[in-house]
């Protein structure tokens, strides 16, 4: 009888593989309404898979509904206290909230944001998310509710003997906010230095832009471009120039070169490239060349917003 019993349960088993392999794939390309749809159902009918409440949970949260993933996030807490990724996630999730509601509403919240951010660091001694989140919590709290440049640097300290390239970021960003310009490229410099990954050069570029330091920016760019070859690094050397009006023949070549060579895979949509150039010529105050590229821009998306504001700047020349 029970050998009847198992054989009966191998395809429903199966089936529930197959749904939760089925939102996992959908998880990755976005679908996020799609998975949201399928794993309500999933849940509904098996209201105690983890693994179904997780993932629409992310479903939720790849959507920015924040009350929704909390809610499923924290039954994961509840089914199972001594998992630090359930921890980390309730805690993101209440975080996120936290930013979209009044700054009273959200110390309301705060608390358990820490208590679950600190809950996971204790849990898994190796989890690099949650020290990074407590690295940004501490530094963005006030100090009158428990926020502290200390604690921070503590959690830096942690993600460093973890993954050197985390730590210096990390100290990095903590440098970087509390206005000590200096030590911040220091340390963005170093993890270049140890990793030399895209995420690396790009923090650098941003700080530099932070700083009003275009040069160093588009510098920074171009050896990034010299390790990894990307072609949205062409985009992103281009937009300097465009912002700063600065080095503008060279900005231009980078977008045509952009737009050239344009794949879904570089992530910044063909109009944006477009909207640059227009910028250049303005900056140039080449009138009618930058019409021509902000309709360029524009007809791709007709709503596209700082387009229709960059062409109204344009027709003011």
């Amino acid at each position: 009888m029970k050998q009847i019993l198992f054989f009966l349960l191998i395809p429903m088993f199966t089936f529930g593989q197959s749904v939760i392999i089925e939102a996992e794939l959908m998880l990755s390309n976005k679908q996020f309404e799609d998975v949201e749809q399928l794993m309500t159902n999933y849940v509904d009918q098996n209201p105690k898979n983890l693994k179904g409440i997780e993932l629409l949970g992310d479903a939720f949260g790849f959507q920015k509904k924040w009350d929704k993933a909390i809610v499923h996030y924290k039954k994961l807490v509840t089914y199972n206290q001594d998992n630090a990724n359930y921890h980390y996630k309730y805690g993101g999730a209440l975080g996120m909230k936290a930013l979209t509601i009044s700054k009273f509403r959200a110390l309301g919240i705060i608390g358990d944001v820490k208590s679950s951010f600190l809950k996971a660091a204790e849990l898994d001694p190796d989890h690099i998310d949650t020290r990074w989140a407590l690295v940004e919590l501490y530094m963005q709290l006030p100090g009158i509710i428990g926020g502290s440049k200390k604690k921070s640097l503590k959690y830096a300290e942690e993600l460093e003997q973890l993954s050197k390239v985390d730590g210096y970021l990390a100290k990095g960003y903590i440098y970087e906010y509390d206005d000590a310009p200096e030590l911040a490229e220091r340390y963005y410099k170093l993890a270049i230095k140890e990793g030399g990954s895209l995420t690396c050069f790009a923090k650098l570029s941003e700080f530099y832009q932070s700083e009003n330091q275009p040069q160093k920016a588009i510098s920074n760019i171009e050896q990034s471009y010299e390790k990894h070859n990307k072609n949205n690094l062409h985009y992103q050397i281009g937009k300097v120039c465009a912002d700063y009006n600065i080095e503008l023949d060279k900005g231009e070549r980078c977008l045509q070169m952009y737009i050239k060579n344009h794949s879904a895979k570089d992530g910044v949509p063909i109009e944006w490239a477009y909207f640059r150039l227009a910028q250049i010529s303005k900056n140039r105050i080449q009138k009618e060349q930058a019409l021509q590229w902000i309709d360029k821009a524009l007809h791709i998306r007709s709503d596209f917003k700082q387009a229709l504001e960059e062409k109204k700047k344009i027709l003011r020349l």
